[in-house]
């Protein structure tokens, strides 16, 4: 693989930097961070491809001429897409991937709009995303670089990019950088370099205490564009394929599982929250009526709720709420029938004393 191919990176859409509108302390907002755009354990992120000629990019030239880039793929680039996603799966993860040919239905829409650059959005982002807009694009044929199909889907699985990772430590020769991505084959500009390669993320949002430069999650860099750490001042290429810490970190934040450890949750009776920051409670409800039901937290806590109803052996999304930053807790009310199973998961981001906190169906 020649340079030029090798250097393609991936281009992160700019979101709105989270905001919070009750004072909330250093310990509470780190924890906060580092899972907001993650996924409550156990999601079916359904995907998609487009499809039809009326999915497309206009566009205009110097001249005024305009172009239509359609987002439909081959089949040997979406074979490639389903690999990738089966290579994550086979980590033995809790996120489940479904193919759907349905966009309205699809949680991740990908488009294969060459010259648009390779790029997903990050996590739960995804959620904020217009049906008929895409969350992940491919911009380049990606047949032969699973490396590239890996990442995306990592960033659509809620990781950030791992060399703006601030413990790393890396020094940038930053004018030799914002050379060498404005000629080919990026041709970014100032600003989508800085973005993507030079801006630090938030502390808050690193997972871990160190640097895996070998990250699927880490571009790989040519010559005189590192000033240090020194070993990497004539380039940084990470190993190919998923690193140790990758895997690590996946079955961590994701791990396997398994339904015969879900608690019954019975209608007026309080059930206990016991939770370290980043743990779930899982939940299965059978309501003996059809009525409205109203899930809530109680307690000094910060949680995703994410509501499912259990269909021919898959969880489908009924409805979520994220009471993280706020002086509430989440709640849910949503009509429910009777002998139908639902799950209800609660991922803990943080909590604020020690005291028990708890989740009751009334």
């Amino acid at each position: 693989m020649n340079d030029q191919v090798k250097n393609r990176y991936c281009n992160l859409p700019k979101m709105p930097e989270r905001e919070f509108a009750v004072p909330v302390g250093p310990m509470r907002m780190e924890a906060i961070l580092i899972m907001a755009k993650k996924w409550v354990n156990g999601t079916v992120l359904k995907y998609a491809f487009f499809e039809r000629d009326n999915f497309f990019t206009t566009l205009t030239d110097n001249t005024g001429n305009q172009t239509k880039v359609f987002w439909r793929g081959t089949d040997e680039e979406k074979q490639a897409v389903r690999n990738a996603f089966a290579k994550w799966k086979s980590l033995q993860i809790g996120l489940e991937f479904e193919e759907t040919e349905d966009i309205l239905d699809s949680i991740i829409r990908i488009g294969f709009a060459k010259g648009e650059g390779s790029w997903s959005y990050v996590g739960r982002d995804c959620w904020d995303i217009p049906k008929e807009q895409r969350t992940m694009n491919f911009g380049w044929d990606i047949v032969s670089e699973e490396d590239t199909i890996l990442h995306e889907i990592g960033h659509a699985m809620g990781f950030p990019h791992e060399h703006q990772n601030p413990k790393a430590g890396i020094v940038w020769d930053e004018e030799a950088v914002y050379n060498s991505l404005a000629g080919p084959p990026n041709f970014w500009s100032r600003d989508k370099t800085f973005h993507n390669i030079i801006r630090k993320i938030a502390p808050d949002e690193v997972q871990g205490s160190s640097w895996d430069p070998n990250s699927i999650m880490h571009y790989p860099f040519g010559p005189n564009m590192i000033l240090s750490p020194e070993e990497f001042q004539e380039g940084l290429s990470p190993e190919d394929g998923l690193s140790d810490r990758d895997i690590a970190w996946v079955k961590q934040f994701y791990p396997k599982l398994d339904r015969r450890t879900f608690l019954e949750l019975k209608a007026f009776h309080s059930e206990i929250i016991s939770l370290a920051a980043g743990g779930q409670i899982n939940l299965e409800f059978t309501p003996d009526e059809t009525r409205n039901f109203t899930i809530r937290t109680f307690g000094a806590m910060d949680t995703v709720m994410v509501l499912s109803e259990v269909m021919e052996n898959e969880s489908v999304y009924i409805a979520g709420d994220d009471d993280s930053g706020e002086d509430r807790n989440s709640v849910i009310t949503q009509k429910l029938i009777k002998g139908k199973k639902y799950l209800i998961n609660i991922r803990l981001y943080y909590k604020t004393s020690a005291g028990d906190t708890c989740v009751m169906v009334y």
